[in-house]
Protein backbone atom coordinates (compact mmCIF):
# COMPACT_ATOMS: atom_id res chain seq x y z
CA UNK A 1 0.00 0.00 0.00
CA UNK A 2 1.36 3.55 -1.17
CA UNK A 3 1.03 6.28 1.09
CA UNK A 4 -0.40 9.23 0.27
CA UNK A 5 1.54 12.51 -0.31
CA UNK A 6 1.44 14.89 2.60
CA UNK A 7 -0.93 17.66 2.11
CA UNK A 8 -1.28 19.59 5.28
CA UNK A 9 1.57 21.74 6.42
CA UNK A 10 1.02 24.56 8.42
CA UNK A 11 2.53 24.21 12.29
CA UNK A 12 4.75 25.60 13.88
CA UNK A 13 5.31 24.68 17.54
CA UNK A 14 8.13 25.79 20.28
CA UNK A 15 9.01 25.29 23.66
CA UNK A 16 11.58 27.29 25.60
CA UNK A 17 12.06 26.49 29.21
CA UNK A 18 14.18 29.46 31.01
CA UNK A 19 14.15 30.78 34.54
CA UNK A 20 11.63 28.88 36.27
CA UNK A 21 9.07 29.19 33.51
CA UNK A 22 8.15 27.42 30.80
CA UNK A 23 6.29 28.58 27.63
CA UNK A 24 4.64 26.44 24.05
CA UNK A 25 3.78 28.50 20.90
CA UNK A 26 2.11 27.61 18.12
CA UNK A 27 1.04 29.82 15.17
CA UNK A 28 -2.49 29.17 13.76
CA UNK A 29 -2.01 28.66 10.12
CA UNK A 30 -3.71 25.62 8.72
CA UNK A 31 -3.32 24.98 4.67
CA UNK A 32 -3.83 21.99 2.10
CA UNK A 33 -1.59 22.43 -0.54
CA UNK A 34 -0.86 25.88 -1.47
CA UNK A 35 -4.31 27.37 0.01
CA UNK A 36 -4.51 28.36 3.21
CA UNK A 37 -7.64 27.01 4.69
CA UNK A 38 -7.86 28.59 8.40
CA UNK A 39 -5.24 31.38 9.67
CA UNK A 40 -6.50 31.87 13.52
CA UNK A 41 -6.09 27.58 14.67
CA UNK A 42 -5.18 27.08 17.83
CA UNK A 43 -2.71 24.44 17.97
CA UNK A 44 -1.73 25.07 21.69
CA UNK A 45 -3.24 24.84 24.97
CA UNK A 46 -4.05 23.73 28.22
CA UNK A 47 -4.22 19.84 29.30
CA UNK A 48 -5.58 17.74 32.08
CA UNK A 49 -5.65 19.96 35.11
CA UNK A 50 -4.07 23.08 33.89
CA UNK A 51 -0.76 22.00 35.19
CA UNK A 52 0.53 20.80 31.50
CA UNK A 53 0.55 22.42 28.25
CA UNK A 54 1.02 21.32 25.25
CA UNK A 55 0.96 21.94 21.47
CA UNK A 56 0.67 20.20 18.45
CA UNK A 57 1.74 19.29 14.57
CA UNK A 58 -0.37 17.31 12.28
CA UNK A 59 -3.31 16.29 11.72
CA UNK A 60 -5.55 18.06 13.88
CA UNK A 61 -8.37 15.48 14.42
CA UNK A 62 -6.02 12.67 14.92
CA UNK A 63 -3.85 15.55 17.51
CA UNK A 64 -7.25 15.66 19.56
CA UNK A 65 -7.33 12.73 19.76
CA UNK A 66 -3.92 12.08 21.39
CA UNK A 67 -4.60 14.86 23.24
CA UNK A 68 -7.50 12.95 25.05
CA UNK A 69 -5.38 9.96 25.22
CA UNK A 70 -2.52 12.00 27.30
CA UNK A 71 -5.10 13.45 29.72
CA UNK A 72 -6.49 10.38 30.27
CA UNK A 73 -3.00 8.93 31.16
CA UNK A 74 -2.49 12.31 33.06
CA UNK A 75 -5.56 11.50 35.45
CA UNK A 76 -4.22 7.87 35.48
CA UNK A 77 -0.76 8.84 36.71
CA UNK A 78 -1.11 12.25 38.11
CA UNK A 79 2.06 14.73 38.60
CA UNK A 80 3.27 12.00 36.33
CA UNK A 81 4.10 13.91 33.39
CA UNK A 82 6.67 11.26 32.02
CA UNK A 83 5.09 8.50 33.23
CA UNK A 84 2.26 9.73 31.35
CA UNK A 85 4.03 10.38 28.38
CA UNK A 86 5.96 6.86 27.87
CA UNK A 87 2.26 5.22 28.49
CA UNK A 88 1.09 7.26 25.43
CA UNK A 89 4.07 6.80 23.57
CA UNK A 90 3.34 2.88 24.03
CA UNK A 91 -0.07 2.60 23.28
CA UNK A 92 0.32 4.75 19.83
CA UNK A 93 2.86 2.47 18.89
CA UNK A 94 1.18 -0.61 19.83
CA UNK A 95 -2.00 0.07 19.01
CA UNK A 96 -3.63 -0.96 15.80
CA UNK A 97 -6.05 2.74 15.33
CA UNK A 98 -3.71 5.11 17.09
CA UNK A 99 -0.71 4.21 15.26
CA UNK A 100 -2.33 5.54 11.81
CA UNK A 101 -2.61 8.87 13.58
CA UNK A 102 -0.21 12.01 11.85
CA UNK A 103 0.75 13.77 14.68
CA UNK A 104 3.59 15.39 16.57
CA UNK A 105 3.24 16.85 20.29
CA UNK A 106 5.20 18.96 22.08
CA UNK A 107 3.94 18.97 26.29
CA UNK A 108 5.55 20.14 29.47
CA UNK A 109 4.77 20.39 32.75
CA UNK A 110 6.73 22.17 35.48
CA UNK A 111 9.51 20.45 35.51
CA UNK A 112 9.63 18.62 32.24
CA UNK A 113 9.51 19.23 28.67
CA UNK A 114 9.01 16.67 25.84
CA UNK A 115 8.48 15.83 22.36
CA UNK A 116 6.40 12.64 21.59
CA UNK A 117 5.55 10.74 18.15
CA UNK A 118 4.13 8.18 16.39
CA UNK A 119 7.30 6.24 16.39
CA UNK A 120 7.45 5.38 20.21
CA UNK A 121 9.77 8.72 21.01
CA UNK A 122 9.67 10.49 24.41
CA UNK A 123 12.46 13.03 23.99
CA UNK A 124 13.59 15.81 26.43
CA UNK A 125 15.05 18.42 25.16
CA UNK A 126 18.64 18.97 26.59
CA UNK A 127 18.60 22.73 26.74
CA UNK A 128 14.73 23.50 27.45
CA UNK A 129 14.00 24.51 23.53
CA UNK A 130 12.72 22.33 21.56
CA UNK A 131 10.35 23.06 17.70
CA UNK A 132 8.19 20.84 15.46
CA UNK A 133 5.87 21.40 12.26
CA UNK A 134 7.17 22.63 8.62
CA UNK A 135 8.68 26.04 10.74
CA UNK A 136 9.99 24.08 13.71
CA UNK A 137 12.92 24.31 12.83
CA UNK A 138 13.47 28.27 12.17
CA UNK A 139 12.14 28.54 15.46
CA UNK A 140 14.29 26.59 17.30
CA UNK A 141 16.97 27.62 15.48
CA UNK A 142 16.19 31.71 16.57
CA UNK A 143 15.29 30.47 20.25
CA UNK A 144 18.73 28.97 20.60
CA UNK A 145 20.35 32.21 19.47
CA UNK A 146 18.34 34.08 21.69
CA UNK A 147 18.17 31.71 24.85
CA UNK A 148 21.30 33.39 26.73
CA UNK A 149 19.94 36.86 26.04
CA UNK A 150 17.75 39.05 28.45
CA UNK A 151 14.54 38.20 26.96
CA UNK A 152 11.99 35.08 28.96
CA UNK A 153 10.88 32.44 27.97
CA UNK A 154 7.61 33.61 26.68
CA UNK A 155 9.06 36.47 25.17
CA UNK A 156 11.97 34.07 22.80
CA UNK A 157 8.66 31.84 21.66
CA UNK A 158 7.11 35.10 20.46
CA UNK A 159 10.12 36.37 18.89
CA UNK A 160 11.11 33.02 17.35
CA UNK A 161 7.73 32.55 16.16
CA UNK A 162 8.05 35.51 14.47
CA UNK A 163 11.07 34.86 12.96
CA UNK A 164 9.83 31.56 11.40
CA UNK A 165 6.99 33.45 9.65
CA UNK A 166 9.50 35.75 8.07
CA UNK A 167 10.79 32.37 6.44
CA UNK A 168 8.52 29.63 6.50
CA UNK A 169 5.59 30.14 3.76
CA UNK A 170 3.57 27.67 6.02
CA UNK A 171 3.50 29.67 9.29
CA UNK A 172 1.51 32.79 9.84
CA UNK A 173 1.64 35.68 13.00
CA UNK A 174 -1.38 34.53 15.15
CA UNK A 175 0.03 33.34 17.87
CA UNK A 176 -0.72 31.34 21.01
CA UNK A 177 1.36 31.03 23.62
CA UNK A 178 0.82 28.83 27.12
CA UNK A 179 3.02 29.45 30.00
CA UNK A 180 3.72 27.29 33.39
CA UNK A 181 5.89 28.92 36.45
CA UNK A 182 7.85 26.40 38.56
Amino acid sequence: MQSQPELWHGTTILTVRKGGTVAIGGDGQVSIGQTIIKANARKVRQLGKGDVIGGFAGATADAFTLFERLEAKLEQYPGQLMRAAVELAKDWRTDRYLRRLEAMMIVADKEVSLVLTGTGDVLEPENGIAGIGSGGNYALAAARALADGPLDAEAIVRKSLDIAADICVYTNRNVTVETLKA
